[in-house]
């Protein structure tokens, strides 16, 4: 009786078991039809084809796609040329059909399908001639791609040609956005090194030679620091830096400031370590600090800054606040906010500058807030995440 028990909870499990595994193949092959597999795959094709072509169409971009488009649409030979009709590149290169007389061929359909801006078909030959221009949305001609393709091309290949030209021409407008944001990155800083204050740099001249002839050697210290915040502030490196940098500038200025202002400029400095190689935006703190020093010190003989920067979670907080004579909350979100009472302009210089790098760089929950009110002082604070895929010093 128990070995009859015995062997049919076996046999039970062998069945439950059999059924499992043949339940598991079949979801399996439900899951992963060939249908699928080809759409997989054809993604991750277009995905190699998009990296190269989102630095620009160039011959060494050229090189690299290529391979990728051609087996986005199935030729035989794909080649690429830029907005002039000058061939970039040919792919298979050692292909039997790309001899001088096809390479002609190809060169002529693609300097009529840029002229025409329209696709070209030659039939009158073999290998089939297919030529596609490059369009961007604004009907600017970033290239021209022509395949070759041994037999009769079939409507859908046709299609896929298209499909795979407009695709192409899509990355390399993304490509002409990153450089333009790049070109917009580099000119905000330029505009932000214009802002630095010149009141700044001639004070901290007389602060200096003030000092040649009682303290040489502070003097000499003073020079230094000015020379290091300089080198700083006008360096071509790019975009983005590490707070450590900036706060390691701002001491630079605050060191210049208080030989000026003696002990009637008090500054409060507070970091957690940890935060010191958060990446920020390159000269996103000087606005702020030269901002708080100037208004903790206007029309009073002394006034107090206190800096910031600790960590919370995913995000580094940065505030720069003063007990100053603080703003007009609404002259400040108009742009009329700029000026002192005694019409020196600037007062917060840079702030929608420094907000709008933030924003661009970070996305909009990452610009900068204000808190303040006449005779109250001014609060900025500046939220930026720990680390953002594509942002780095």
């Amino acid at each position: 009786m128990s070995n009859g028990v015995a062997l049919a909870l076996t046999l039970a499990l062998i069945a439950m078991a059999l059924a499992l595994g043949l339940f598991a193949v079949l979801t399996r092959r439900v899951v992963t039809t060939p249908e699928e597999r080809t759409v997989h795959a054809a993604l991750h094709t277009a995905s190699l084809a998009a990296r190269p072509l989102r630095s620009g169409l160039d011959a060494d971009s050229a090189r690299d796609a290529a391979p990728h488009l051609r087996a986005l649409t199935g030729s035989d030979v794909l080649a690429l040329f830029d907005a002039d009709g000058e061939l970039l590149v040919s792919d298979p290169s050692g292909a039997d059909v790309w001899s001088d007389a096809t390479r002609a061929a190809c060169r002529r359909a693609a300097r009529e399908s840029i002229d025409g801006r329209r696709r070209v078909l030659r039939r009158d030959q073999t290998p089939t001639v297919v030529a596609q221009p490059l369009l961007h949305d604004d009907g600017t001609v970033l290239g021209a791609m022509v395949v070759l393709s041994v037999a009769e091309p079939a409507p859908g290949m046709l299609g896929a040609i298209g499909e795979v030209a407009r695709y192409a021409a899509g990355q390399l407008q993304l490509a002409e956005l990153d450089a333009s944001r790049a070109r917009l990155d580099r000119a905000e800083v330029l505009a932000l090194r214009a802002q630095i204050s010149p009141h700044f740099i001639y004070n901290a001249l007389n602060t200096i030679a003030s000092f040649v002839r009682t303290d040489p050697d502070r003097a000499r210290e003073l020079i230094l620091e000015f020379a290091d915040f300089t080198r700083y502030s006008f360096r071509s490196s790019g975009p983005y830096t590490v707070l450590a940098d900036e706060l390691r500038n701002i001491d630079r200025y605050l060191t210049l400031e208080r030989a000026r202002f003696g002990p009637h400029l008090s500054v409060t400095l507070r970091v957690a370590p940890e935060v010191l190689n958060v990446v920020v935006p390159f000269l996103a703190l000087q606005p702020l600090v030269e901002n708080a020093v100037r208004h903790g010190l206007a029309g009073r003989s002394g006034g107090a800054v206190e800096i910031t920067a600790r960590d919370e979670g995913s995000d580094c907080l940065i505030t720069v606040e003063d007990d100053g004579i603080g703003m007009d909350p609404d002259a400040l979100r108009s742009g009329t906010g700029d000026v002192l009472s005694d019409g020196e302009q600037a007062a917060h210089v840079g702030l929608s500058n420094v907000d709008h790098r933030l924003r661009a760089a970070f996305g909009n929950d990452y610009g900068l807030v204000v808190e303040t009110a006449p005779g109250a002082g001014t609060k900025v604070i500046m939220r930026v995440p720990k680390f953002r895929s594509g942002v780095r010093a």
